[in-house]
């Protein structure tokens, strides 16, 4: 029994209502496909959980969300409350839309509110200490210099930000940051395929499978951590069906054409090169189309016995937690001195 998240590794939580299952707070079932997942309350995000673990419980909330007081349902996905706290979300046969919706929908929308948030607590810094600045004579026509610090310190910390720690072809942990993730891209491959080009602290690596599959699943949730707006959430399902199925989609984007990017004139400074846009690039519909994606192709493959890793994979997330918890992220405390010195001797 595993009790940590896949995508951002924080605890599960608990329940004492299934009792083959006590893993969560709020459990996400669908019997007639066998499926049984954990949403985190953190990250929002569904944790499939290991096939031998599912059955009894299944049933269990089968039971449970029949029997319960507090519900609201469709002929297709309902959600139950139970007095213990647990909430239960039932999936009948819901076309990919209504599922999404209900999947996708409160960690896009968080995702965006949090995004909205932090952006104007950091518009409200920066302004703050731009019109105090002025107040007090210290800035007059330097204020516009200072802000520009700040924007460069801001996508510094989103550079040097640890998104992810994936597991390696041959078993090595690998550190995902956030300047890894703009090179990092989905590539096609001879037989019609994908594989993922990617980046990582110290190095560079081609994963191909399930190794792809399960990295691109870890990336891009925090590529994705602006959420989106039920319209994009929509639109991304659309381009998803209009391929045909996940796989199919995922191999389109590595056929996508990434033009260079040229920094913005506040990112020129301090200077950088153009560079050939990774998964944090691609337009925004499309980056949430290529999570949901690689979530539903893992699911499918692990139902059909092609991934016998998914118990490995909530292996891999206890120790990565593990590892998260005596990690912090890199000091960016050179960077923010050199920053200094080019502003002064600007």
């Amino acid at each position: 029994m595993y009790s940590t998240c896949l995508y951002c590794n924080n605890a599960l939580g608990a329940n004492e209502v299934i009792e083959t299952f006590p893993v969560g707070r709020r459990l996400a079932f669908d019997q007639t496909r066998g499926r049984l997942w954990v949403v985190c309350r953190k990250c929002e995000r569904w944790n499939l959980s290991p096939l031998e673990e599912r059955w009894e419980a299944i049933e269990q909330c089968e039971q449970l969300f029949h029997d319960a007081r507090k519900r609201a349902s469709t002929d297709n996905i309902g959600l139950a409350r139970l007095n213990e706290g647990l909430e239960l979300v039932r999936i009948g046969e819901p076309k990919r839309p209504e599922f999404a919706a209900w999947r996708y929908g409160d960690q896009f929308g968080r995702g965006r509110t949090r995004a909205i948030v932090l952006g104007a607590g950091a518009v409200a810094v920066g302004g703050g200490v731009i019109v105090a600045g002025i107040g007090a004579g210290i800035l007059t026509s330097s204020g516009y210099g200072a802000y520009q610090g700040i924007s460069a310190l801001i996508e510094l910390a989103r550079k040097k930000r640890r998104m992810a720690i994936v597991t390696g072809p041959h078993g090595e942990r690998l550190t995902i940051r956030g300047e890894d993730a703009d090179k990092t891209r989905i590539v096609p491959v001879t037989n019609g395929t994908w594989s993922l080009d990617l980046h990582y602290k110290g190095g560079q690596v081609m994963l191909e499978g399930g190794h792809a599959r399960r990295a691109t699943a870890l990336i891009m949730p925090k590529v994705n951590a602006g959420g989106a707006n039920r319209e994009k959430v929509q639109k991304a399902v659309h381009v998803i069906e209009s391929s045909g199925d996940p796989e199919r989609f995922l191999s389109a984007v590595a056929r996508i054409p990434i033009p260079k990017v040229e920094p913005t004139a506040w990112k020129r400074w301090p200077k950088q090169t153009p560079l050939v846009g990774g998964v944090s690039r691609l337009p925004l519909e499309t980056r949430l189309a290529v999570e949901m994606a690689v979530n539903e192709e893992n699911e499918r493959r692990a139902l059909e016995g092609e991934l016998a890793l998914l118990e490995l994979e909530w292996k891999d997330a206890e120790e990565i937690a593990a590892i998260a918890d005596r990690l912090g992220n890199e000091s960016i405390d050179e960077q923010f001195e050199e920053l200094k010195r080019r502003q002064r001797d600007g």
